[in-house]
C-alpha cells in the first residue's frame, strides 16, 4: 500500500507527516461542507461531485443523500450538546429575539435567537429554534418560546425583543408568569419586553411612503416592465450604453414589505432616468404597458371602494 504524506506544522515549522485515512471523519467533514455551503443533500449523488471526491480520496465510499442526512442529524445533536454546555458555563443571562411570519404556502414559522456575553466579554448570537407554529396567537407564541427554553435548559432571561404586533403582548404576559415561577427574571419582568426598533422604523418609513404612493408605483411599473422579459432587459442595457451611463448596477424591483429595497430600487432608477425617457419616446410597448397598468390599478381601487360599502 502506498504511504501518503501531507504537509503539517511543528514547533520548527512545516514538515511532512503520515496521512491517516479516516472514513468517519471524511463523512463528517462532507456533512459540514453541505451545511456551511448551503448545498442540497442530493449533491452527493451528482456524477461530477462523485468524480471530484474520487480524485481527492479514492478510498472514500460516497454516501447516499439519506446517509448524509443521518450524518447531518448526528452532527446537529453533537452541536446541541456543545452549545448547551457552553450556555450553562458561560451565559449567566440571555437576551432573546423572536419573530413570526407566514410563508407564501400559508405555513406559520417562528425563529428564536439568543444573545449573550460570555466570561471573556465576547458577544454571542445563536439561533435556538426555527419551528412551525399553528397560528400567530399570543398563547401559541408564548408556549413555543417556553418549550424552546425548556429544551435548552435556559431559565435566566434578561429581555425579549419582539415587534409591535398585539399578539406579542399576550405572549409576553404568558412568559412572565412562567419565568417568575422559574425565578429567572430581573425586576419581576418589568423590563422584559423590548420593542424592535427596526420594526418601528419600518412602520414610520412605510407611513411616509404612502404619501408618495403614486410616484413610487409609477417607478415600480417602469422597472417591472424592464425586468419582465430578457429582450426588454437587453434593449434597456443597449440604450444605457448609448446614453453612456457609467454604472455597473442595473434597475432592480423592490419587495413591498422591505422599505430598504424600495430605496435601492429608487436609487438605481434615478441613474437611468435618460434611458426611461428614451423608452417613452421609442418604445410603443412601454407606453401601452403603463396604460394597462393604470387601468388595472383603477379597477382594483374601484373594486376596493365597492367592497367597503
Amino acid at each position: 500500500m502506498l504511504n501518503l504524506l501531507s504537509i503539517g506544522t511543528s514547533g520548527q515549522g512545516k514538515c511532512l507527516i503520515p496521512h491517516k485515512y479516516d472514513e468517519k471523519q471524511c463523512r463528517r467533514v462532507l456533512a459540514e461542507f453541505i451545511v456551511c455551503a448551503e448545498q442540497p443533500f442530493r449533491i452527493v449523488e451528482k456524477p461530477i461531485f462523485k468524480k471530484l471526491l474520487n480524485v481527492f480520496e479514492p478510498r472514500f465510499p460516497i454516501p447516499s443523500r439519506r446517509t448524509i442526512g443521518r450524518e447531518m442529524w448526528q452532527l446537529y445533536v453533537g452541536e446541541v450538546k456543545v452549545l448547551k454546555k457552553f450556555l450553562k458555563q458561560s451565559a449567566k443571562r440571555v437576551c432573546l429575539t423572536t419573530d413570526c411570519w407566514t410563508s407564501s404556502q400559508n405555513f406559520n414559522y417562528m425563529c428564536l435567537t439568543a444573545h449573550f456575553i460570555d466570561d471573556e466579554w465576547n458577544l454571542h448570537k445563536r439561533i435556538l429554534n426555527f419551528v412551525m407554529i399553528e397560528n400567530h396567537r399570543g398563547d401559541t407564541i408564548g408556549k413555543a418560546i417556553e418549550q424552546s427554553l425548556l429544551d435548552w435548559e435556559i431559565e435566566k432571561v434578561f429581555t425579549l425583543t419582539v415587534d409591535n404586533a398585539s399578539a406579542n403582548d399576550s405572549a409576553l404576559g404568558y412568559l412572565k408568569r412562567r419565568l417568575r415561577s422559574w425565578k429567572g427574571l430581573v425586576c419581576q419582568g418589568d423590563y422584559l419586553q423590548l420593542r424592535c426598533c427596526a420594526h418601528v422604523l419600518n412602520l414610520v418609513v412605510n407611513e411616509g411612503i404612502r404619501e408618495m404612493k403614486e410616484s413610487f408605483e409609477a417607478i415600480r411599473n417602469a422597472v417591472r416592465y424592464v425586468r419582465s422579459s430578457p429582450s426588454r432587459f437587453l434593449k434597456f442595457k443597449t440604450w444605457a450604453e448609448s446614453e453612456k451611463i457609467d454604472t455597473k448596477s442595473l434597475v432592480c424591483l423592490d419587495v413591498s414589505t422591505r422599505w430598504n429595497s424600495t430605496y435601492l430600487m429608487l436609487e438605481a432608477a434615478m441613474k437611468f432616468q435618460k434611458v426611461f425617457d428614451r423608452m417613452r419616446d421609442e418604445d410603443a410597448d412601454y407606453i401601452s404597458f403603463f396604460s394597462s397598468s393604470s387601468r388595472r390599478e383603477r379597477d382594483a381601487s374601484s373594486s376596493s371602494s365597492r367592497d367597503s360599502f
